[in-house]
């Protein structure tokens, strides 16, 4: 095979921003999805992919015995590169590169599959994109750790680098891959923004609008009070009546309990055995409200730019860390969350 594109994903938002790759991006190459965690699962479809594999991730599941994750590093590099074949190139992408249980495939897989050239590229990785993450002076010394196994197993060379932790100012980075409406601090020379992750519905399709307000357990947490926390979820109400009258899905915080704070009388529960990012994937919402949730920032993630997102109550929530809420105010402006 002349080309083999790799995608490296271990949390939902890794594994839909690699299929959009994969779509717009790799459509002549063999694709071959490489998942290090199960909870990923139920969302992959393998017949999107010319091959998928699931790698153990080695610091959580060593091998039995001696040297039990030495081995299992090993074990995931003949493993992924009998899935690729032989290749001419090699396309590898992640969400980071500084970690053992991915830096060791960009020198392991060019040899044991023949490439002759290998371009790496970084996957979105959400909020960890917005700002950079320099190496500290330990990181640093773990990769100098790391590099010792090659004296033992000179298919384990980790390749050091410096800069953003990521790998966005590495050598071997050609493409970094950034969500739309999304800010970030890399060089937009090699930058590609990503269409929407989710695809809209077809033309003419017959839908109903529907909105989706996230749950919080704000008075519980002590963020709240009642007072306010009542207040904060009849605007809420009140503001979908008036933009969208329709159908209001609630999803619950996993910690609420049966006492749904900010649901309001008419709302259907959304109760869903999967990850909530990939329900979203395949359930589209013209709208999403809520309070501070982190699920906020998630739908825009996912949907792009097109969806109306909008957040209510942010100068009533007691935040326990100074400028906390700044913080927060900043990145909703930056991702065009509407604050009410």
């Amino acid at each position: 095979m002349p080309r083999v594109a790799v995608f490296f994903a271990a949390s939902p938002l890794h594994y839909l921003a690699a299929r959009r790759v994969a779509l717009d991006h790799e459509a002549g190459a063999r694709r071959v999805l490489v998942y290090y965690s199960r909870s990923l699962e139920p969302l992959v479809r393998h017949a999107d992919w010319d091959a998928t594999v699931y790698i153990p991730w080695p610091r959580f599941e060593p091998l039995p015995g001696l040297f039990g994750r030495h081995r299992r590093l090993l074990e995931n590099l003949r493993r992924v590169a009998h899935v690729i074949g032989r290749t001419d190139t090699l396309v590898l992408h992640s969400p980071v590169y500084d970690t053992e249980a991915i830096n060791y495939f960009l020198r392991g897989l060019p040899r044991l599959t023949g490439a002759r050239a290998m371009l790496a590229r970084i996957l979105p990785d959400g909020l960890l994109n917005v700002q950079r993450h320099p190496l500290n002076h330990a990181r640093r010394f773990a990769q100098r750790l790391r590099g010792l196994r090659r004296l033992v197993s000179p298919r384990l060379d980790y390749w050091r680098y410096s800069g953003d932790r990521i790998g966005s100012d590495a050598p071997f980075i050609d493409v970094i891959y950034v969500l739309a409406g999304l800010p970030h601090e890399y060089d937009p020379v090699r930058t590609i923004v990503l269409g929407p992750l989710v695809e809209a519905p077809p033309s003419g399709a017959q839908t109903v609008p529907r909105a989706l307000v996230v749950g919080q357990p704000l008075t519980d947490f002590g963020l709240m009070s009642e007072g306010d926390r009542a207040s904060v979820s009849l605007a809420i109400s009140e503001w979908l009546g008036q933009v969208q009258p329709g159908p209001v899905d609630y999803k619950a915080h996993p910690r609420e309990g049966a006492r749904h704070e900010l649901r309001e009388p008419g709302y259907r529960e959304l109760r869903i055995d999967e990850p909530l990012e990939s329900y979203l994937a395949h359930q589209r919402y013209t709208l999403v409200a809520g309070c501070c949730s982190t699920v906020l920032f998630l739908a825009r993630q996912i949907y792009g730019p097109d969806v109306r997102i909008a957040a209510f109550g942010i100068d009533r929530v007691r935040f326990k860390r100074t400028g906390q809420r700044e913080r927060m105010l900043a990145l909703m402006r930056d991702l065009s969350i509407e604050v009410h």
